[in-house]
């Protein structure tokens, strides 16, 4: 192999460098993944490259408010007046009917109800699209976790995220970030599973931030002349084995995730700081310092890497799993979300990204209308809400219904599989027609099933 920095930096060197230089994002993050795409098919030489898309898209990008651990939707944004009327009495499953300690009332010209738990929320109740009919299949947290990410509650058989099908079917806006980022990922149920590539090329795994902004393996150790010197020769050597008989169709992953690295060193932080926002911005957000201000700050680097025109967005919020000390724990954590939630929805809008951008509200279930110990809620899968708005739906319209409980999806049920074939349908991609080849067969984000629901579209 022939470089012209070969005398000077010696392949010795190169492990160094490519520690202190490049904060290991070959040798501890994108080498890791090598295992998993052995055995894929050949990539396209530019992956990450805009693709067209099966049909015209309704939205052009995602930013995904995700609630672990269960919010339960009978206490905030989902109101059964005959729960109310027949609480204390026993449910038709067993266990005790009971309502909500907390009160409803009617927001916007399309009366929609919310819990005093989100008044601001509430404010934009006439932008929302409901999915009042979901239905999933295990109540464990881990399995419902990454089945919602990844279209597969058996963790154990990994596949693609649902980020990084949507990299794989679109590639990506820009050439110098990410086009798929998560925020503060679920901590608990499936941990990297959750925004990984599976057996896509790595190229198309998530790119994880935490909520100061800090972005793992990418930061600049030393000048960066001496660090694109580094590259050339890491990428004379990768291009040397890529060229060899017989290379593994990683190599071709790593040189072109070794280029975004290093262009995402001088773009990404001043993209995440946003203490460089107005301080009327920074206060709609209510952005301060500490954990009560983590989601705020989450909303707001949200919008920002939206507006730069990264695909997909994942911010996440912890904490929801009230099988006890319900009340006090739905205080707890709606005073978190309910501010930063509402002015992005307001940001958004007041921008003009709203028209183009999706933004999906929800958790892996629902909690059921019984109660649980003393103050608590067990699991709902058979009947459950999650929220759209923006981009392709119908702003202040309802799609399905559970019962009077709100115990199963009686109307427009819609499974975890459906879900991610409408969201697929609003990005312009036929779910049936996004594969990929592995291990002799073709995958897909919907597996075998999965139906759009052009009833929400606008």
């Amino acid at each position: 192999m022939s470089s012209p920095f070969t005398p000077t930096l010696t392949r010795q060197t190169l492990l160094r460098s490519a520690g202190a230089g490049f904060g290991y994002l070959a040798l501890a993050g994108l080498l890791g993944h090598q295992q998993q795409a052995f055995g894929a098919e050949k990539k396209l030489e530019h992956p990450l490259a805009p693709k067209k898309p099966h049909f015209t898209p309704r939205a052009k990008r995602i930013i995904f408010v995700f609630m672990e651990g269960a919010m339960s939707q009978l206490d905030t944004f989902e109101y059964k007046p005959q729960l109310v009327k027949d609480g204390g009495k026993g449910g038709p499953g067993g266990g005790t009917l009971t309502s909500s300690k907390f009160k409803f009332k009617q927001y916007g010209q399309t009366g929609s109800w919310f819990s005093e738990l989100l008044p601001n929320i509430a404010t934009h109740a006439d932008k929302f699209c409901w999915l009042r009919g979901l239905h999933t299949d295990t109540p464990a947290h881990p399995q419902a976790v990454v089945q919602l990410h990844t279209g597969s509650a058996n963790a154990a058989l990994t596949r693609p995220s649902m980020g990084a099908w949507l990299l794989y079917g679109l590639g990506s806006e820009n050439n110098d970030l990410p086009g798929y980022v998560t925020i503060n990922p679920p901590p608990n149920f499936g941990g990297a599973v959750n925004y990984g590539s599976a057996f896509l090329p790595a190229e198309y795994q998530g790119t994880r931030i935490n909520d100061q902004g800090q972005l793992p393996n990418v930061k600049a150790y030393s000048a960066r002349s001496l660090q694109r010197k580094q590259l050339d020769l890491i990428q004379s050597m990768n291009r040397d084995l890529a060229a060899t008989s017989g290379a593994p169709d990683p190599v071709d992953a790593i040189i072109e995730s070794f280029e975004l690295g290093f262009r995402m060193q001088s773009k990404v932080p001043e993209l995440l700081d946003i203490s460089k926002e107005p301080v009327k911005v920074q206060e709609a957000y209510g952005v301060k310092d500490g954990p009560q201000g983590a989601f705020a700050r989450q909303c707001l680097m949200a919008r920002r890497l939206s507006e730069a025109g990264v695909r997909f967005v994942e911010i996440c919020q912890s904490g929801w799993d009230h099988h006890n000390n319900l009340h006090k724990g739905l205080i707890d954590r709606t005073s978190t979300i309910d501010q930063p939630v509402a002015a992005l929805l307001h940001d958004l809008e007041t921008r003009g990204l709203l028209e183009e951008t999706l933004v999906l509200f929800g958790s892996e279930f629902g909690r059921q209308p019984t109660a649980q110990g003393q103050d608590g809620r067990d699991h709902n899968i058979t009947g459950y809400s999650m929220a759209l708005a923006g981009a392709g739906v119908k702003a202040g319209y309802v799609h399905g219904a559970t019962d009077e409980y709100g115990i199963k999806a009686v109307e427009g049920r819609m499974h975890t599989n459906d879900l991610h074939a409408t969201l697929l349908a609003l990005m312009g991609l036929d779910h049936e027609k996004l594969r990929y080849r592995y291990a002799g067969r073709d995958f897909r984000l919907t597996d075998v099933a999965g139906n759009v629901a052009t009833e929400i579209f606008a």
